[in-house]
């Protein structure tokens, strides 16, 4: 068998573990939607009315992410495991339920889809290429690996990259890379984040843009 072929089968293997792993840890509480919606008038104005996000401010699109996921962020959050001054403080103020409530709203809103500014071919390209096969040579497993294909999310563990903002990509990526960031399961973002370069970084946020987002996943 091919030797490329090999690592890649190795490294698929070790990534379905990590998810078995992972899924184990999710939270599934049940949250309530409309309650939630009565509770989102603050994360609207960073978050958008319909969960969209804002690009500019590197504010991510909420709207039809996996309600575990989300509930499972506002919960490190509060324990100090993801750091981020503002939402750290909103979400230390919010009850367990609170969080599912609101963590299930989101989980049930279609947003507008936002097109991303014209991008270089070559990039969205080679964003493709890590995206979907990953790179051997670098030790870097395909995101579709745990993303999903098209960056559809796997949820309840590994959300949707599809029509995520490039901008908020961009930023998590590097956040994991320096290790501002270090909520994930088993440290597998920090580890494979310190393979990308800047320009594999630009690569991958920039496709994962220009992606259709997938249904809502509740």
């Amino acid at each position: 068998m091919n030797r490329s072929l090999v690592v890649l089968a190795g490294l698929a293997a070790a990534t379905l573990l990590q998810f078995a792993a992972a899924a184990d840890r999710v939270s599934t509480a049940a949250g309530n939607a409309p309650h939630g919606g009565q509770l989102v008038s603050t994360c609207s104005h960073c978050h958008g009315q319909q969960g969209e996000g804002l690009a500019v401010s590197r504010f991510p699109r909420l709207a039809g992410q996996s309600a575990a996921y989300l509930a499972k962020q506002l919960g490190d959050y509060a324990a100090g495991t993801r750091d981020n001054a503002v939402m750290v403080s909103f979400a230390k103020a919010m009850s367990a339920q609170d969080m599912a409530d609101i963590a299930a709203y989101y989980a049930s809103l279609t947003a507008p889809t936002v097109t991303p500014d014209r991008t270089d071919a070559k990039l969205l390209d080679a964003g493709h290429k890590l995206a979907s096969v990953g790179d051997t040579a670098a030790g870097i497993p395909a995101c579709a690996s745990c993303h999903g294909p098209d960056g559809r999310g796997q949820p309840p563990v590994f959300p949707y990259l599809a029509g995520q903002h490039a901008e908020y990509i961009t930023a998590q990526l590097d956040a994991w890379r320096e290790g501002a960031r270090r909520n994930d399961s088993d440290a597998q973002m920090s580890s494979l984040a310190r393979k990308l370069s800047a320009t594999d970084i630009a690569a991958v946020s920039a496709y994962f843009a220009q992606l259709p987002p997938p249904k809502p996943q509740r």
